[in-house]
């Protein structure tokens, strides 16, 4: 039986909205943090780690943070690898209006090769909405130079041989703007 574990990205500066810590906005009555480590459980993700900055309303989350901060998800990707124990990483951005309806599409396509993510209508990966193999990850990740800082995940990603979920745009949407946010809302 294959285990998944689940990293979480939430650290991110929200510069296109002013600063806001983004994952703490509300959707739907609930945070878009809360809703990703639901989405997460419900996919069996175990352990859940999370990259930003420890809160103190998820201490049963396993917290780490890449060195120095906002080095970009490949870095976080990186910093929270060596806590992953499962064979299979769900990799989660935390603003994700739909993560739900998007870790399900990920869950109920066939996991093959490397693993798969999450595409927009037009095709384009949503390489942070993903389930990927755990050693294929590390291996990507021991060619980084940097620890990954200031790396596109592109870079880290783009040489796996992953599978594109396509979905249409509403479901593979992120929140980058307040618009954004009110779209979602």
């Amino acid at each position: 039986m294959k285990t998944t574990a689940a990293i979480l990205l939430a650290g991110g500066r929200g510069s296109r909205m002013g600063g806001v810590h983004k994952p703490l906005l509300e959707v739907g009555g609930t945070t878009l943090l809360d809703a990703a480590v639901v989405a997460a459980r419900a996919a069996g993700g175990d352990p859940i780690v999370v990259v930003g900055p420890a809160d103190d309303a998820h201490a049963d989350l396993i917290w780490v943070r890449e060195n120095p901060p906002f080095g970009g998800p490949a870095a976080a990707i990186l910093a929270a690898l060596p806590l992953i124990t499962g064979t299979r990483t769900l990799v989660l951005a935390c603003d994700l209006p739909r993560v739900a309806d998007a870790v399900r599409a990920l869950l109920d396509a066939p996991f093959t090769a490397d693993g798969l993510c999450l595409a927009d209508a037009s095709l384009r990966p949503h390489w942070l909405t993903g389930l990927y193999r755990t050693d294929a990850l590390r291996a990507a990740a021991a060619t980084m130079p940097d620890a990954g800082r200031d790396a596109s995940v592109r870079s880290l990603l783009g040489a796996l041989a992953i599978t594109v979920v396509a979905a249409s745009d509403d479901l593979a949407i992120d929140i980058d703007t307040w618009d954004d946010l009110s779209r979602a809302r």
